[in-house]
């Protein structure tokens, strides 16, 4: 056994004991627990504070100092939340009980567009639990497939997508996936995509959050070739952990006569106006230690033939 495999198994060992500890934890200790490491990480180790700073304070310029320093210590709490929720999901979380946990918003135009003959794209950002969410999709019984980076370490790789399958979330390869997506839309499937991420100087240029954002092209050319919807979801937490929101936010069709002329930049631009109205509603819940804004120099050249 080499010595980077032996790492990969300890690194696993490390995660499966935090998750069983994780468990064995009741969820309003945990919430405490999380306040405590939320004040540690934000306020003692200032862990990415300077991205978080950036970040705040051009999406919210109107904040103060100090209402910035708050809502950074609320993000790390909820982030600490996430991962305490997800490892309470599959022990908690079931078909007969689902409706202790979750609240839909517009769930009969969720089920509508899940049940028509028609492929679905669902569009969330790393806000709220997504996990969750696509956990919950498939307890209601409707299977999903996303795409996810296959992570370095095998043993958490397969432990991920454990957790990610138990009701029918699959996961496709970010890498060496197009087939695989190509065949999920064909036959009217539903994909599910972490829109929120930077795609370098060559993505599609839209504004977010007040400054220009590299966004992938992939979800409009998607959806003007299988002609499939874009629904813009989220499942955001409530006053309580374990408390989810499951929002059907918006949707675009581009069989629609009004988007009949909408390009590729349109569309992400539509998209990303919509997570952004989403987010704002609970900031705290979104992860500014993100560097969505890698590069903000949006290229003025070259044009987007896509969009």
């Amino acid at each position: 056994m080499n010595r980077k495999r032996i790492l990969d198994w300890l690194v696993y060992f490390v995660v499966r004991v935090f998750i069983a500890v994780a468990q064995a934890v009741r969820i309003e200790t945990g919430q405490g627990i999380a306040h405590g490491l939320a004040w540690l990480f934000c306020d003692v180790l200032k862990i990415r504070g300077k991205v978080v700073e950036e970040n705040l304070s051009h999406a919210f310029p109107g904040l103060t100092a100090d209402g910035r320093e708050r809502l950074a210590r609320r993000m790390w709490e909820h982030l600490f939340l996430l991962v305490l929720e997800v490892a309470h999901t599959p022990r908690k979380i079931h078909e007969t009980n689902w409706r202790d946990y979750v609240k839909l918003t517009n769930e009969d135009m969720l089920v509508r567009l899940l049940f028509q003959e028609r492929p679905l794209l669902i569009t969330t950002a790393h806000f709220g639990n997504f996990e969750v969410g696509g956990y919950v999709l498939g307890v209601l019984g409707f299977p999903s497939f996303t795409v996810a980076r296959t992570l370095d370490n095998p043993y958490l790789d397969r432990f991920v997508n454990r957790f990610r399958s138990r009701t029918g979330q699959f996961i496709i390869p970010k890498n060496g996936g197009y087939d695989q997506i190509q065949a999920v839309l064909s036959n009217n499937g539903t994909m599910t995509f972490l829109a929120d991420q930077y795609a370098g100087a060559k993505g599609c240029w839209i504004r977010f959050f007040n400054r220009p954002a590299s966004a992938h092209k992939a979800i409009g050319l998607l959806s003007l070739e299988h002609n499939a919807v874009i629904a813009v979801t989220a499942s955001t937490r409530t006053a309580r952990p374990m408390q989810f929101h499951l929002h059907n936010y918006a949707m675009y069709d581009p069989l629609d006569a009004g988007n009949a002329s909408a390009s590729v930049k349109d569309m992400t631009q539509w998209y990303s106006s919509r997570l952004e109205e989403l987010i704002a509603q609970n900031p705290e819940q979104y992860w500014w230690i993100h560097r969505r804004w890698k590069d903000t120099r949006e290229p003025k050249k070259k044009k987007d033939r896509a969009g």
